[in-house]
């Protein structure tokens, strides 16, 4: 997530909403890592603001699942939960898909060209793979397609859940790099149906499933190997 600055002559920013953004893009790059306390007076003087703001974004972002707050202790930067990363990304799954759907009818030949462009970029990469570099640029072609859906609400939400997964988890792709090409290809698959101007159901469906054959592939990744059992254990066994 980038902080968006107020333009000229746009409505600016509340000093609560200035300061949860900024903790939060920090905590999705990792600035503040799992564990870190967070201290208000700390980060009021960084922000040149006074605690109460710093305070009120903190409490959001405890609502987020971002930050963690005990008594005597404060707010610390939420630990990673193993079972919230397959949490985001079944949520992803959901709204990314809807909110695609939704932008379809408003992204033009230049989106798609984008889009196209950053996937080239991806499968450059697949020879001397680079999973953080591959992730960002996967985020990047993510982006230019839902970033036109008109409900600005679902956008904040699909938004949320990223800054969540990148908090979550550098690269799934360093979990599975053989994932990659497989989500490379998909990826012109969902750009062709835009371009074709196929029904929102069909774009829904097919970009809900990408993003689920991602987590399936994790998933896959992170379930153990059951242990071969030795036959010549029970040999004596077997000769009673």
């Amino acid at each position: 997530m980038k902080t968006e600055q107020a333009g000229a002559g746009g409505p600016s920013l509340s000093k609560a909403e200035t300061a949860y953004r900024w903790i939060r893009e920090r905590v999705a790059d990792q600035t503040y890592q799992p564990g870190h306390k967070l201290v208000l007076a700390q980060i009021a003087l960084e922000l040149d603001t006074s605690v109460v703001p710093v305070r009120e974004a903190i409490r959001r972002l405890e609502a987020d699942g971002f930050v963690t707050f005990e008594r005597n202790v404060g707010a610390r930067v939420a630990m990673v939960d193993p079972g919230s990363y397959t949490q985001s990304m079944e949520t992803v799954a959901i709204l990314e898909a809807a909110a695609v759907a939704q932008a379809q009818g408003h992204l033009g030949a230049d989106d798609l060209d984008a889009a196209e462009k950053i996937n080239d970029r991806m499968r450059a990469l697949l020879d001397d793979f680079e999973p953080a570099e591959f992730t960002r640029l996967n985020h990047e072609f993510h982006e230019t397609l839902y970033r036109r859906c008109p409900n600005e609400r679902l956008c904040t939400l699909v938004e949320l859940e990223w800054d969540r997964l990148n908090h979550l988890r550098d690269s799934t792709f360093s979990f599975v790099p053989e994932r990659a090409l497989e989500s490379v290809e998909e990826h012109s698959r969902i750009v062709a149906l835009i371009r074709v101007r196929a029904s929102a159901q069909e774009i829904e469906r097919a970009v809900r499933e990408h993003r689920s054959a991602t987590l399936r592939s994790f998933q896959n990744s992170q379930t153990p190997i059951a242990a071969t059992p030795n036959v010549h254990t029970d040999s004596r066994k077997d000769k009673s």
